[in-house]
């Protein structure tokens, strides 16, 4: 995959063009007290750039996406593209609206206000997790070892991390907004690019459906019905996805976030379309030899697109994956070093943490050093998904929306009950799977997913909990 002069052009504009949006505003911008605006941009977002923000954090997982529909085919858009469908629809109907009016800057400060100080700490714990952007660091590497032929991708994911860690810590939510509407327009311009090459290469998608095979033009792929269903209930990760959260927290309306959703989903749509069809191209073009799936996207604009092309479809993947990256890096820090530290008003030896902002950025850093680490013991995106989303949505599913709806309101004791018991639960079956190596990915036991457990502990201790009163 030869990476020329031309292809490095947009690539390095690209990063001068972050560093511009971001390091023009000053850096005294933010007071030590204004958390609101450091957050949250003041809870001021037009519609225009809440639907730019969401549509674009939503996809980092461009990589895995790719893989996916190689490996099977349409079934991809069952089981990533349509359940996410309903739960943003059903998240802007019922959540977002709630969350606006909410006080709570955060998450994790929503359901200490609800639960406690202990529930809030074990829910900040599992969103950390749950925005740990490891997955997108561990995508930058591969797209790295790509157009440089390097052995190694660590450096160059460590830089992409490090200074995307620099520009949000700086600037805040405000510099997360300002560049997604940049890699927005990158990110739907290449693949509408790599799809009007292919369909002219290849001819329409109508003649290259017949020279697939059947496993990729089966909406199922031919997998067991419990391993689609496990898919649909990680799609639950809208609810408890602390993206959604901030976003709804920061509009200027209630009324902004439900629209700016319901909007959103009619962009993902599109966009969908968009990475199954090029997708189907590649196991056309590409053939079923292809040593890294994961590089299905970049392998294909290799062979189709001229030099200078190339490099701007490789930015607009690179795009993708730091439009999540920057936003998941940003959550992450505010959830260590605020829902976390929350109750810690100096820290011994560190004058300049003493404000929360400042502890903020010191978090945002660590989390970018400890998602470098957590990519080299998982280099599987898909991999990475499936773990984090099989320990943490069973824990934070029924808490997170007891806060705003009441049916499933529970006690303080049963939230944190929740929380820890549907964790370990999951942990304990996932490490029983990974012993035998029963299934699939080697992480199920008997049979039955460790999503399936956990959740299953926690409706039983929410069930208990109802008849307690």
């Amino acid at each position: 995959m030869a990476f020329e002069a031309l292809d490095w052009i947009p690539l390095l504009a690209y990063f001068a063009l972050l560093g511009l949006l971001t390091f023009r505003r000053k850096y005294a911008r933010h007071k030590a007290g204004d958390e609101a605006g450091f957050l949250l941009s003041g809870r001021r977002l037009t519609l225009p750039a809440f639907v730019a923000t969401l549509v674009a954090t939503w996809y980092g997982g461009i990589l895995g996406v790719g893989e996916f529909t190689y490996l099977a085919g349409i079934s991809q858009w069952l089981m990533f593209a349509f359940p996410y469908y309903v739960f943003a629809v059903l998240y802007a109907l019922f959540l977002a609206g709630k969350i606006r009016q909410s006080t709570a800057l955060t998450l994790p400060e929503a359901l200490t206000q609800q639960y406690g100080p202990k529930a809030g700490l074990a829910g900040a714990l599992g969103v950390f997790l749950l925005v740990n952007p490891a997955p997108y660091i561990l995508m930058l590497g591969v797209i790295a070892q790509l157009i440089t032929g390097a052995e190694s991708w660590f450096w160059f994911a460590a830089f992409a991390a490090l200074f995307s860690a620099a520009y949000v810590s700086l600037g805040g939510f405000a510099s997360v907004v300002r560049t997604d509407l940049l890699q927005l327009v990158l990110m739907y311009g290449g693949f509408v690019m790599l799809l009007v090459f292919a369909w002219t290469y290849a001819g329409s998608p109508a003649a290259i459906w017949p020279q697939l095979p059947e496993s990729h033009t089966d909406l199922t792929g031919g997998f067991p019905l419990l391993f689609i269903l496990v898919w649909f209930f990680i799609a639950m990760w809208t609810f408890v996805d602390p993206g959604f959260h901030q976003r709804s927290a920061a509009a200027a309306t209630p009324a902004v976030a439900r629209r700016g959703i319901l909007i959103s989903v009619g962009f993902w749509s599109v966009f969908d379309m968009l990475t199954v069809l090029t997708g189907l191209y590649a196991v056309v073009l590409l053939g079923s030899e292809l040593a890294n799936p994961t590089a299905t996207y970049p392998e294909l604009a290799a062979l189709l697109l001229p030099a200078g092309l190339f490099g701007l479809f490789i930015t607009g993947l690179v795009a993708v994956i730091m439009s999540t990256l920057d936003s998941f890096l940003f959550i992450a820090g505010q959830t260590l070093g605020r829902d976390v530290m929350r109750r810690t008003e100096s820290v011994a030896g560190f004058g300049w943490m003493d404000s929360s902002i400042a502890r903020v950025r010191a978090g945002t850093f660590i989390a970018a050093f400890l998602a470098l680490v957590f990519s080299l013991l998982f280099p599987s995106v898909i991999e990475l998904w499936y773990v984090i989303g099989s320990l943490v949505i069973p824990a934070l599913l029924l808490p997170v929306l007891g806060v705003y709806l009441p049916f499933f309101r529970l006690s303080p004791a049963a939230a944190l009950a929740v929380l820890v018991s549907a964790f370990s639960v999951s942990f304990f079956w996932m490490m029983m799977g990974i012993q035998t190596g029963d299934d699939l990915f080697s992480y199920a036991w008997l049979g039955v997913e460790p999503f399936y457990p956990g959740l299953a502990v926690a409706v039983l201790i929410f069930g208990v909990d109802r008849l307690r009163g």
